[in-house]
């Protein structure tokens, strides 16, 4: 595995109160059973519009974000979408509602631009029990994912976003998904590749003070016979196998590892089926400085006017190096000053990480917090709040048993 050194990249400035996205979850409900889901589907479970802004007062009191994630659960099948949608533009957030996609039709879609919808993040991937996909595989899903990048940018100012869950033995199909993302770098504006994460019940131990839990009642126990800790430099090498000069611009670290990547972040810059080059950190640095010198707040999602002004952001290249370098390759070929030069943003996600005595390395500065009961907890983990009111700790088994020999 390629060591990256965390050093050679824009550390985000993100925070707990000054961040680039808060989460809402207007429900819990969901029309798919998705192998790494971390939530429980509950089928009453629609939240009040009442209930949603005490939720928004609670991420404006504690915190500033450029957007709001609407996710859950299956947001879209929230019987007030387009009233929500419309609450988190009055808050001041950017409305991003965080989809598997098969509850909208170009009807919804249309009445949630008029609510004043910013962007559309899909999840799919194949672990997901997607009827009409349940034998396609990571490659074949990109024909889905056409299909609703195609519907936004027929709709026509939306951002348009693809998360994808990574197992062991889909990994490979990553720079395929990568290549076809290149493709369509005029309609397809963020890739998320998030790494699969599950208990890890042989490892650790799970506790609320001195009560050790049994965590099959949580919803992300899964005892699979496969990995649950692949690491963002592993797919950073897979990428290199298909693109080998692609590299990273800034990362997230971890709350408990400083130099790990939980939010690994690439820019790259091309044309449909070509790149040129990538963006470095001080064009980075410069863009999260500036925007949020002028309106207070980091750069999250951008209108998909600005994802065709890659050009512009060429201008940068007296800053940083690696820009230099795209400059060069693009205009190497004259006709390029005519052509129309596209961003595209690649992050990968590294959740939690149990470390070898036992902490948990979540997210530092984690963009991902939601609301319950008043205070800001970890989305991924927020079914431990629901059932005991707090995150449970964890220790190594072997230290849990050379402690219980002790008490023998």
């Amino acid at each position: 595995m390629i060591k990256l050194n965390h050093l050679d990249y824009y550390r985000l400035p993100w925070n707990l109160s000054d961040n680039i996205i808060s989460w809402l979850e207007p429900t819990s409900k969901c029309n798919l059973a998705c192998q790494g889901c971390y939530r429980k589907n509950e089928v009453n479970s629609h939240k009040s519009l009442d209930e949603i802004k005490e939720e928004l007062k609670v991420f404006n009191h504690y915190r500033r974000s450029d957007s709001v994630s609407i996710a859950g659960g299956e947001p879209l099948l929230h019987p007030n979408i387009c009233d929500i949608v419309r609450l988190v533009k009055e808050s001041g957030s950017k409305p991003i509602v965080n989809t598997n996609g098969i509850a909208l039709t170009k009807e919804l879609l249309h009445d949630l631009k008029e609510a004043g919808v910013f962007g559309f993040t899909f999840h799919i991937d194949s672990r997901q029990n997607r009827p009409g996909w349940k034998t396609a595989n990571e490659i074949e899903l990109n024909e889905l994912r056409y299909r609703y990048a195609r519907m936004l940018a027929d709709e026509g100012g939306i951002s348009c976003s693809f998360n994808s869950t990574v197992y062991e033995d889909t990994m490979k199909h990553v720079p395929e998904m990568l290549k076809w993302a290149e493709k369509n770098i005029d309609i397809v504006h963020v890739m998320v590749f998030i790494l699969y994460r599950a208990v890890e019940n042989d490892k650790v131990d799970f506790y609320l003070g001195p009560k050790k839990i049994d965590m099959s009642k949580l919803v992300y126990n899964e005892d699979m016979p496969e990995r649950a800790d692949i690491k963002a430099e592993e797919i950073i090498e897979i990428f290199r196998s298909a693109y080998p000069d692609f590299d990273p611009c800034a990362y997230l670290n971890g709350s408990e590892k400083a130099d790990s990547f939980k939010w690994l972040l690439s820019g790259r810059l091309g044309v449909k089926g070509k790149t040129y080059g990538y963006v470095g950190s001080k064009t980075m640095e410069i863009i999260q400085s500036v925007h949020h010198m002028f309106t207070n707040r980091y750069l999250s999602y951008v209108a998909p006017k600005l994802n065709k002004k890659g050009k512009s952001m060429l201008l940068l290249s007296l800053f940083d190096k690696k820009l230099r370098k795209t400059f060069w390759r693009f205009f190497r070929n004259p006709i390029n000053i005519f052509r129309r030069l596209y961003q595209q943003s690649i992050m990968v996600i590294q959740p939690v990480d149990f470390l070898e005595d036992g902490r948990q390395s979540m997210c530092d500065g984690c963009p991902d917090m939601t609301v319950w009961n008043g205070k800001l907890v970890y989305s991924c983990r927020l079914e431990e709040q629901l059932n005991y009111g707090y995150n449970l700790k964890t220790y190594p088994k072997e230290l849990n048993k050379m402690f219980e020999k002790e008490l023998v």
